[in-house]
């Protein structure tokens, strides 16, 4: 089968999951956006997106989008490495501003893959997984909270937290190297681009990463700086 054994059908999987793990990264946004403002309607979010039927198939679709990703990403890179032999340090032509980023792609995602486990292992695991386990209460410090109240979890894990904050931090920038070759390469590969739009799908790149990673900067030193926000004394109020 083409898609499993080529190249290009290869390519072409790893570029559809990517396109689908910036579709989950703009809702995660949302999500933050939304914490950012009011811990309370952070925690209902978190409520609805609880052990539900339809939290835990997105959750396992998800996951099996990043390592699909991760695997493709990781045969191409050995294929390509291989093919080129002793010419794969020359330098090739590539579109200006994106040549460092397309050279480190597998390193990039190598970094974003570790803090995704860090980042699921403080949430996911302590949230959505506890209540797959029937735990009304985890513990979270000296302290025990609901699965469901992300608020705690947020002002826990980030405010005054400066190496969590900082690591998270160097996420967002590898991330943003990774988007800004990944998007438009996805493109690429699936077949929306031609002479006109590649230019155009590269600066569409730029700004998509850009502003998915600014903005989850920003809301983390928010974070850092006063924890969920609006309510958040009350929302933490007894923890």
């Amino acid at each position: 089968m083409w898609l499993l054994n080529s190249s290009i059908g290869k390519k072409l999987i790893m570029s559809i999951s990517g396109l689908f793990l910036v579709l989950f990264l703009l809702f995660h946004l949302s999500m933050n956006v939304a914490a950012a403002f009011s811990g309370e309607a952070y925690n209902m979010i978190c409520s609805l997106l609880g052990a539900n039927w339809y939290a835990v198939a997105a959750t396992l679709v998800l996951a099996a989008g990043i390592v699909i990703h991760f695997v493709y990403a990781l045969i191409l890179t050995l294929q390509n490495r291989k093919a080129r032999g002793n010419d794969r340090y020359a330098i090739n032509a590539r579109p200006k501003g994106v040549e460092w980023a397309s050279q480190n792609m597998l390193v990039l995602g190598i970094i974003i893959i570790l803090f995704m486990v860090l980042h699921f292992s403080q949430f996911w695991y302590k949230m959505m997984f506890a209540e797959l386990l029937g735990h009304h209460e985890v513990a979270l410090g000296a302290a025990t909270v609901s699965p469901q109240d992300g608020a705690a979890f947020i002002n826990y894990y980030f405010q005054g937290n400066i190496l969590i904050t900082v690591l998270y931090l160097i996420w967002y920038a590898a991330l943003w190297f990774h988007l800004t070759h990944g998007f438009w390469s996805a493109i690429q590969t699936i077949g929306w681009n031609n002479t006109i739009w590649m230019n155009r799908w590269i600066c569409i790149s730029k700004i998509v990463a850009t502003v998915i990673c600014v903005l989850f900067a920003i809301i983390t030193i928010v974070f850092y700086v006063n924890g969920v926000g609006g309510d958040c004394a009350a929302v933490c109020a007894g923890h």
